[in-house]
C-alpha cells in the first residue's frame, strides 16, 4: 500500500510540475537550446577575448613564456565562473518562484 502512495506522490508532483512549466510558457525545444546556448557563450566569449589578447601581447612583446596560453586559462576560467554564476542566479530564481506558488514538497 505504501509503495502505492509513493508513486501516486510522485506522479502528482511530475504532473505539478509540467503545469507549473507550461503556464510559464518558458518550456520547449526552443527555451531549453536557447539557456544551452547562453551558457555556452558565457564560456565561449572570455576564452575567445583571452586568446585574441595573448596573440596580441605575444606578437607584440615576444618572451620565454605564453601569454595566449595564459589568457586562455584565465578567459576559460572566467567564463567558467560567469556561466555557474548565471546558473545559479536562475536557480534562485526558480526556487522563489516555487515558493511562491506554495509547491514546497518538491
Amino acid at each position: 500500500m505504501s509503495t502505492h502512495n509513493d508513486y501516486r506522490r510522485e506522479v502528482e508532483r511530475k504532473e505539478k510540475n509540467k503545469i507549473r512549466g507550461r503556464s510559464r510558457g518558458r518550456s520547449g525545444a526552443w527555451f531549453g537550446l536557447g539557456t544551452f546556448g547562453l551558457v555556452g557563450w558565457a564560456v565561449t566569449i572570455p576564452t575567445l577575448l583571452g586568446i585574441a589578447l595573448g596573440v596580441w601581447i605575444d606578437h607584440r612583446w615576444p618572451s620565454r613564456y605564453s601569454w595566449t596560453l595564459m589568457f586562455l586559462l584565465m578567459g576559460l576560467g572566467g567564463g567558467c565562473v560567469n556561466a555557474w554564476l548565471w546558473i545559479s542566479r536562475e536557480r534562485r530564481a526558480i526556487d522563489r518562484e516555487r515558493q511562491g506558488n506554495g509547491n514546497h514538497d518538491e
